[in-house]
């Protein structure tokens, strides 16, 4: 099913002729939500993160949750998430859902898989709508790249869904770099090693043999754009975030958490260059089952170059900072060390605040008053979206601001895949030694029949 004909005019996508006009998907006139209306929620992938995010907004007084769509909805995977909204209307298909009440809708959540964020995201904003996408915003660097663009021409609120950005962190690390304390940062450690669904198998040579899928799931919906395979429980559910054609592995979905702050505060834009400087069970279907990775940014205004190194694996942990003082790192904690040219800073992941190594440092400065302390009361990351879609809050990441990140990620993932130093041209947008790379921002052609979300 394609988007209907009555939405396509909507969006812009039909002319007098029904072709596509690229001078008609500009839209500036944003609907905002009254201040003492409710904000129309549709939600978009309800099981698994999708439950627990579905309740923080579900929470939200200025919240009525009118649509819950999903691939495998009636199945166990979303029975707790139905029985919590009985009155929102249920789908298994985002296209269904618009065309049968989108003038019902404000607002959208998208929490599938890293694939699909794309076409569902692409097709609300051009609606209209609101939109809050999990992180990463999507799987491959265009894709990203369209999102932004469509996001800034259609004038929507957007939020991704890295939700420490709104936490303690946020507020901590630009209080610190705006007061001098972070400043003249020149390296990085982030480290993500638990043992996730990232790295599930060992020693792949193709794709899982198909099985037969549940007879509550949509299979063709839930591929999207993505290349065709048969179902199977290797792919879904979860487990798609090891696979390249799907998910974004550790360093896309944990990487939104660990590098957010670094990113917006620091202006680090995209890197220069990327390297693999380790990669272990590399392979041509899934993420490599442990990796060190390296940015290189150039000097920015009055900030140094700098470069950060990337690890994952359950083994593959950085150098400790002598500031650490010998103890050893709690590899189930993910985590990351800033160097700068006076201090060291220690973190771990989301909201969490910033610590000075050693913390007898920190102490000092406290006790001086030379660190600030009072970041002031601040919405969250779910209320600060519902009152962006009312005109009186912005977002705290924007596609501008999180599409810059998740393009970060994009690049490091494609380095994953293929290993090697990539260099990359930030003005371009292009790597400058590497073919299969600069295939690799793009990727697959989309399946017949979902090529229209990449006009929109």
């Amino acid at each position: 099913m394609k988007l209907s004909r009555r939405q396509m005019t909507k969006a812009g996508l039909l002319g007098s002729a029904f072709t596509f006009i690229p001078g008609c998907t500009t839209s500036k006139s944003v609907k905002y939500v009254g201040a003492n209306e409710k904000v129309n929620l549709a939600f978009i992938g309800i099981g698994g993160r999708g439950d627990s995010l579905s309740q923080s907004f579900g929470q939200i007084e200025a919240v009525n949750m009118v649509a819950l769509c999903d691939v495998d909805m009636g199945s166990e995977w979303t029975a707790k998430t139905e029985a919590a909204f009985p009155n929102a209307r249920k789908f298994k298909d985002f296209r269904v859902m618009f065309d049968t009440m989108e003038k019902d809708i404000d607002a959208v959540v998208v929490c599938t898989p890293d694939h699909s964020h794309f076409p569902i995201t692409m097709a609300s904003m051009a609606l209209g709508k609101h939109v809050y996408c999990e992180k990463p915003l999507a799987r491959t660097f265009n894709e990203i790249e369209l999102m932004m663009g469509a996001a800034d021409r259609y004038g929507v609120a957007t939020q991704m869904g890295n939700y420490g950005h709104s936490g303690a962190n946020y507020f901590q690390f630009k209080a610190w770099k705006e007061a001098g304390i972070i400043k003249d940062v020149t390296h990085v450690d982030a480290y993500m090693n638990k043992w996730r669904r990232w790295h599930p198998y060992g020693n792949v040579k193709g794709f899982p043999t198909g099985e037969k899928k549940p007879a509550t799931m949509n299979w063709d919906v839930w591929l999207g754009t993505a290349q065709y395979h048969e179902y199977s429980k290797d792919l879904h559910y979860g487990n798609w975030r090891g696979w390249y054609d799907f998910g974004t592995g550790c360093f896309g979905d944990w990487g939104a958490h660990m590098l957010d702050t670094i990113q917006r505060f620091l202006e680090l834009g995209l890197p220069e260059k990327v390297t693999a400087k380790t990669l272990e069970g590399q392979n041509d279907f899934i993420y490599p089952m442990a990796s060190t990775i390296n940015f290189a940014f150039p000097a920015r205004g009055d900030m140094p170059a700098m470069d950060i190194d990337w690890y994952d694996g359950q083994e593959n942990l950085p150098p400790l900072p002598k500031e650490w003082g010998g103890k050893e790192l709690d590899k189930n904690t993910p985590g990351k060390f800033i160097y700068s040219k006076d201090h060291v800073f220690y973190g771990t992941a989301h909201e969490n605040p910033l610590q000075i190594i050693p913390y007898e440092q920190m102490r000092e400065l406290l006790k001086a008053g030379k660190l600030p302390r009072d970041f002031g009361k601040n919405s969250d990351h779910f209320d600060n979206f519902i009152l962006a879609c009312k005109g009186q809050e912005e977002t705290r990441t924007p596609f501008a601001v999180s599409g810059l990140l998740s393009q970060l990620l994009s690049l490091g993932c494609i380095t994953q895949r293929l290993g090697g130093e990539l260099e990359f041209d930030r003005k371009t947008k292009k790597f400058t030694n590497s073919k299969r790379a600069n295939e690799l921002l793009v990727d697959a052609p989309p399946r017949k029949g979902w090529e229209q979300y990449y006009k929109l």
